[in-house]
């Protein structure tokens, strides 16, 4: 048996390097994808039913003790939710979702709470697919759940990946001592990422500060129900250099709340300062884990409306804190011949402003998940011309297609989150010179199809457009 012939005999090794929502839906797109694909370039996405002949093995290593999601809220996006349904999660995530009434926001005035603009919500699809914002914890424990049912991957636990590569796969030494080979190696290790830490070493692996800092927590819901002035739960209101967003999680018994507030402007001049806090504003971590006392919160937003101010009172005694910054745009995601591979964060972190980076995640392990399996089913026939797609010539070109898909929109979705920050908190260029009343018309103008692009996208349209492209 030839070595390429005893290589095919064997399990294609997958190992992801991270175990959040990127990497336990990335583990669940590929699974899905390589048990519904074909030989053929038809659209094979859900309705195949020949298996490619070379099996596979996904492992999924996450550094934590436990599984498990630090945070509050995220939002799903309608295009995020799609392709939740299409793996079978759809009932799942109705049941931990929170229902927006048809509003994805209402941005009001900060002292009184007038409407500035309502922006309705993607309109709902066959099948109760609908814009899909949970806790973090309960979409986590919603695909963890998934992962085990089907056997899609190994989990393991306290695997802190350090890196070592080499030869033909690659192997990955983890802090533990254990080591790991495989095929390819999918970094969803988050903006941190050790896996791109090894291959991006230039000016564009750095975090980029916004200035800005955002205090995170959950309210139930159920406390202020007797009397909330409004028809919805999802708000934000606006001032200058300052915003405060609400929208209901897990079934709306619940409010996610994130309140941002921006500590310094372009040069760095410090704004928003209580009692000299930048001293202590350099020393909060880009981390979902820090904490502050709720007292910081209500000095911040101290002049926002009654609304706000009983949504603080009813915030724990140490809400979240932390910085937010995000990541030059990367112009390369895959490294080693192909082997590694970027995913989420860690090839495109994106400041939170318009909801869409666990969306954006989501469509990259959907992605990466429909490339990787037409590719193994291409190496595992006997002969490359009956694809006839160079597409799938070789791993590096299989990786190539999957960035070529997913960079260009994901970055646009990251370019489009910076300028969202600067709108939310009047203080883009146009609006730097103007007073807070004279702002609040240019915002909402600017944000009336600001989110179009983001909800509408096909992206298995841009995947089969893509794909075909140059095929030969």
């Amino acid at each position: 048996m030839s070595n390429s012939q005893e290589e095919r005999s064997e399990p294609f090794r997958i190992a992801i390097i991270g175990g959040g929502i990127g990497g336990l839906f990335c583990a669940l797109a590929i699974h899905h994808h390589h048990h519904h694909s074909t030989l053929s370039n038809k659209d094979d996405n859900d309705d195949g039913n020949k298996n490619p002949k070379r099996d596979i093995q996904i492992d999924v290593y996450e550094q934590a003790p436990q599984y498990r999601e630090i945070g509050a809220g995220v939002g799903m996006g309608i295009n995020a939710a799609r392709l939740l349904h299409r793996l079978g999660l759809g009932p799942g995530l109705v049941r931990v979702a929170g229902q927006r009434q048809g509003t994805w926001f209402t941005f009001r005035r900060c002292r009184d709470s007038g409407e500035v603009v309502s922006i309705p919500d993607a309109a709902a699809e066959p099948g109760d697919v609908r814009q899909s914002p949970c806790a973090r914890s309960d979409l986590l424990e919603l695909f963890l759940g998934a992962v085990r049912e089907r056997g899609a991957a190994g989990l393991h636990t306290e695997k802190a990946c350090w890196w070592e590569g080499g030869g033909g796969r690659v192997k990955v030494q983890f802090r533990d001592g254990t080591s790991a080979i495989a095929d390819l190696v999918v970094g969803c290790d988050g903006v941190h990422s050790v896996v791109r830490d090894q291959f991006v070493t230039d000016s564009n692996n750095k975090s980029v500060e916004s200035g800005m800092i955002a205090y995170r927590g959950i309210v139930p819901t159920s406390a202020l129900e007797p009397d909330w002035p409004f028809e919805h739960w999802s708000n934000i209101w606006v001032a200058k250099h300052r915003h405060f967003l609400s929208y209901p999680i897990t079934g709306n018994t619940q409010l996610n709340i994130v309140a941002f507030v921006t500590k310094r402007l372009g040069g760095g001049r410090v704004i928003n300062d209580h009692d000299n806090e930048q001293k202590k504003y350099m020393n909060i971590r880009e981390s979902w884990s820090d904490l502050c006392d709720r007292d910081e919160v209500a000095a911040d937003f101290a002049e926002f409306d009654k609304p706000v101010q009983r949504i603080i009172g009813l915030m724990d005694a140490r809400p979240g804190r932390w910085r937010i910054n995000d990541h030059e745009p990367l112009s390369r995601w895959h490294f080693a011949g192909g082997r590694v591979v970027l995913v989420g964060d860690a090839a495109h972190a994106m400041l939170p402003h318009m909801g869409a980076g666990a969306g954006q995640s989501v469509e990259d392990g959907w992605i990466l998940g429909r490339a990787l399996a037409e590719y193994l089913a291409t190496s595992s026939s006997s002969s490359d011309t009956e694809v006839g797609n160079t597409r799938f010539e070789s791993l590096e070109s299989t990786m190539q297609l999957y960035q070529d898909v997913r960079l260009p929109r994901a970055q646009k979705v990251q370019a489009a989150s910076r300028v969202s920050g600067n709108l939310y908190e009047l203080q883009t260029e146009e609006m730097s010179r103007l007073s807070y009343e004279d702002s609040l018309p240019v915002l909402a103008e600017a944000l009336q199809q600001r989110m179009k692009f983001v909800w509408s996208e096909d992206v298995d349209d841009s995947y089969r457009r893509m794909r075909d492209e140059q095929a030969v």
